[in-house]
């Protein structure tokens, strides 16, 4: 969308709201279907719950389909929960049979079934396949509606095999190339099905060096080749080779938006596609949970305050001191952290580059510790005029400051090798280790030079 569309479709945005808020229903009907699907579902998106429903009920049948396939999962959801089997069967005819699966599997499987059992038996064939892959893999995300050719056809014979078609599959940019046991050879590119002597074969123009994608390969593998290669489309094949269907890039812009999203709401412990306007109490209940594991990291973290008591008592400027050194702490290893999560997602850390990583933070911890020591010492030498306690709390600085950025590095590896989310639980398990430390060491030392 350019620049100008885009603005105009903001306009319109602004204009429908501005009709919504003077209660006028007739115009606003009028403005709503005119909208694309895309504009209509961040509308709803963006409006409250009373809001959704009246501009739902505004909404035309035929617009319904299109406006539910751009939705969030968690707003689609809300209105799914609302139709049965039939409703939703009627909703999503001439869906794509990926898009279906998408919506399928937000589905009760009861409700599913239902759906499956009303469509024909060539399309169900198609979404059953699909259903059969994890729907974060290439198989999960692939179109089956695909046009394939042979290899011994002259172009001009595909030229006529094109015509008789109604229309192509949205983003076909390449013809298929398979043998007679379905097995993937190449690829023909529409450009040179255009552009070359027609009396030419399919074998002689089409290119073999297209890499399928195999079913199993994970979403964001996938969403990587097609951002390193430009891909518009992609082949996804079987163990065997055998052409399975096809992925294309608005699927793979899905993955990606849903990866970013992921990574900003985990870390907060939100969920991917977390509601804006969802109810207080439903939002309330998601975050209750969240809150509850960090109120028992907070605890583990005063308990190891609570072993200095004696310390804190007998030198009141330590309570004023500590929380500066765990602060240091948490925001130099949350660097760290979204740094290699983020190298992670982008498939740059392996088992070749780990230990330099872990080394150069262990440099940075140092270099930064350093000069952050220096600069807290003096304050808290002219605060307080102690240089016990500015030396004290030097040290502490950069102990914490070290081991922050090597945690923040090394945590996510560990918890992908234990199978656990790193953007989940990296944040909360950091946080503790830095508190911790910084309260050990800064308290331990004071501990140890001042009673």
């Amino acid at each position: 969308m350019s620049t100008q569309q885009l603005g105009k479709s903001e306009d319109q945005l602004q204009e429908l709201s501005q009709a919504l808020d003077q209660g006028i229903s007739s115009p606003v009907k009028r403005m709503l279907n005119s909208l694309s699907a895309a504009d209509t579902a961040h509308l709803i998106e963006s409006s409250p719950p009373k809001i959704r429903s009246l501009l739902w009920q505004l909404l035309d049948k035929e617009q319904e389909a299109e406006v539910l396939q751009e939705l969030s999962d968690d707003v689609r959801q809300y209105y799914l929960d609302q139709m049965n089997a039939a409703e939703v069967a009627e909703i999503t005819t001439g869906f794509d049979p990926d898009d279906l699966v998408d919506l399928l599997q937000q589905l009760p499987d009861a409700i599913t079934q239902q759906v499956l059992s009303s469509m024909d038996a060539q399309d169900r064939a198609r979404v059953e396949h699909i259903l059969s892959y994890p729907e974060d893999t290439a198989g999960g995300l692939m179109n089956t509606d695909t046009i394939t050719i042979r290899p011994n056809n002259p172009l001009d014979v595909v030229l006529r095999y094109l015509r008789r078609h109604d229309e192509l599959p949205a983003m076909t940019d390449s013809l298929l190339v398979v043998n007679r046991q379905d097995a993937f050879i190449g690829v023909l590119p529409i450009n040179k099905l255009l552009t070359t002597n027609p009396s030419i074969t399919v074998r002689e123009v089409m290119n073999t060096d297209i890499e399928p994608i195999n079913a199993m390969t994970p979403a964001s593998q996938v969403a990587q080749l097609f951002e390193r290669q430009d891909l518009v489309s992609a082949p996804v094949i079987d163990d065997d080779g055998k052409l399975l269907g096809r992925i294309t890039i608005d699927d793979v812009v899905d993955v990606i938006r849903e990866e970013a999203d992921h990574s900003l709401m985990s870390m907060a412990g939100l969920e991917d596609d977390e509601d804006t306007f969802a109810p207080a109490m439903k939002t309330a209940k998601r975050r209750a949970v969240w809150l509850g594991i960090n109120l028992i990291t907070a605890f583990v973290a005063s308990a190891f305050i609570g072993m200095f008591q004696e310390t804190i008592d007998k030198v009141v400027a330590l309570a004023v001191l500590m929380p500066i050194v765990a602060s240091m702490g948490g925001i130099a290893g949350s660097q760290t952290l979204t740094l290699v999560i983020r190298a992670m997602a982008l498939g740059q850390i392996g088992k070749s580059n780990t230990f330099w990583l872990l080394n150069r933070e262990c440099i940075v911890g140092l270099v930064n510790g350093l000069i952050w020591a220096l600069v807290v010492s003096g304050v808290a030498y002219v605060w307080f005029g102690d240089g016990i306690i500015s030396t004290v709390i030097a040290a502490a600085m950069i102990i914490n400051l070290v081991v922050a950025v090597i945690s923040g590095a090394a945590l996510p590896i560990i918890l992908k090798t234990l199978k656990i989310d790193p953007a989940l639980a990296g944040g909360v398990i950091l946080t503790t280790v830095t508190d911790v430390v910084g309260y050990i060491s800064f308290l331990g030392l004071a501990t140890l030079f001042l009673t």
